[in-house]
């Protein structure tokens, strides 16, 4: 009968492929509020914890590198449905959990899921918009990536504070979600009308054309740090709470992290009002400004001051990256826009793993504390250096 098909509204279908891709993102932030739990039932170290979060930026910049065009020649739901599987697989990993081995495998497969979902579901949700709608569909596209992964932590924190079984339940619960995604993803219609098969899938090699090299070295700076900002923030931030603010309720927890991702959704939003030529250095100066809260945070250990990081951090997160992802865009000749940005892709997921394992590894010998102020002196430099050039040489002033 005609009017109950996703399609029978004009953004009925994009909004539901965003949906989709919301319940993808959020299953890879589910753990953060958990790794305590499970550091009691394993008795791992903190420099395990952010070993165990950054397996997940590895899946991702693999996917990235080696199929993140997949989807280009075999069409967006064959590409989808996979990564809706591996979400499912990462669920049952962690429901299956006996050993660190688990969290590990659950952690990689929740990265190829993320890696799968990243330019496809963009892609998808764009291309469902109605004719006329590429700006809303982007900012549809960019609030259930960034929302997703703020769901994440919420969903986990509230259901293993208030209800049973809480290192069962939020994954449970991200099974129905993403049972119920899949049913919603083969309803809505394949975009891609020329597909090839899978065999012509090539990697992607990064390169930076001539062109794009004096914007890309800031851009992606500031990416590097807003993404570690994140790593920080999802991984050992729970711990911090726990240790040194005595907050243990896992609610609250998951809002801090989820502050900081809704954050970043207003700041990629604000770049259209603010223009991609500012939004880069502001961002930067907000990344700075959010450090500098995060660091007041770790030396006087107040609540307060966390939050006003994480929204003042992921502000700028949003705003650097969206931007730096603009003007990268702008600069790059049309044949080779795709291997620029899966090479800006790669520097900000290398700024979820690396900089997240140093802080594990000096939270050791230092504590978690003075841990996160090396990393805040480390990355207060990184962005600080970029601001500097872009005050010197600001990006042109793209639409």
């Amino acid at each position: 009968m005609r009017g109950t098909s996703p399609g029978s509204r004009p953004w009925t279908r994009c909004l539901l492929g965003g949906a989709v891709f919301a319940v993808c993102m959020a299953g890879t932030t589910l753990p953060t509020p958990l790794y305590g739990l499970y550091q009691e039932e394993f008795g791992f170290s903190e420099l395990t914890v952010t070993v165990v979060y950054a397996v997940y930026a590895f899946g991702v910049m693999g996917v990235l590198l080696l199929a993140g065009n997949a989807s280009d020649a075999v069409g967006r739901r064959p590409v989808l449905l996979c990564g809706l599987l591996c979400a499912a697989a990462s669920a049952v990993c962690f429901l299956s959990a006996t050993g660190l081995g688990w969290l590990y495998a659950g952690r990689l497969l929740s990265g190829l899921s993320a890696g799968l979902f990243t330019g496809a579901a963009t892609a998808y949700v764009m291309e469902l918009a109605p004719p006329g709608g590429a700006a809303r569909a982007t900012l549809v596209a960019t609030a259930a990536n960034m929302g997703g992964l703020g769901c994440g932590p919420l969903l986990a924190g509230v259901l293993a504070q208030y209800a049973p079984m809480p290192l069962y339940l939020p994954f449970l619960v991200h099974l129905v979600l993403v049972a119920c995604s899949a049913a919603v993803l083969l309803r809505l219609p394949e975009t891609v009308r020329r597909r090839r098969p899978l065999r012509t899938v090539r990697p992607q090699r990064p390169g930076l054309p001539a062109p794009v090299r004096p914007v890309f070295g800031p851009a992606a700076t500031a990416s590097f740090v807003g993404f570690a900002l994140f790593g920080v923030f999802t991984s050992v931030s729970p711990a911090f709470l726990a240790e040194s603010l005595d907050v243990h309720d896992r609610a609250v927890s998951g809002a801090v992290v989820a502050l900081a991702f809704i954050a970043s959704t207003v700041g990629q939003w604000a770049v259209g009002r603010v223009g991609v030529a500012r939004s880069l250095p502001l961002g930067c100066a907000a990344l700075l400004a959010g450090l500098a809260l995060l660091a007041a945070a770790l030396r006087w250990d107040v609540l307060a001051l966390v939050v006003l990081s994480a929204v003042v951090g992921g502000g700028g997160q949003g705003l650097a990256f969206r931007g730096a992802l603009s003007a990268v865009a702008a600069a790059s000749p049309p044949d080779r826009r795709a291997a620029v940005i899966s090479t800006l892709f790669v520097v900000a997921y290398a700024g979820i793993s690396v900089p997240v394992i140093g802080v594990g590894v000096l939270a050791g010998p230092l504590g978690l504390e003075g841990a996160g102020l090396v990393f805040i002196a480390c990355m207060s430099a990184l962005v600080a250096s970029a601001a500097a050039y872009l005050l010197r040489r600001p990006v042109p002033a793209e639409p």
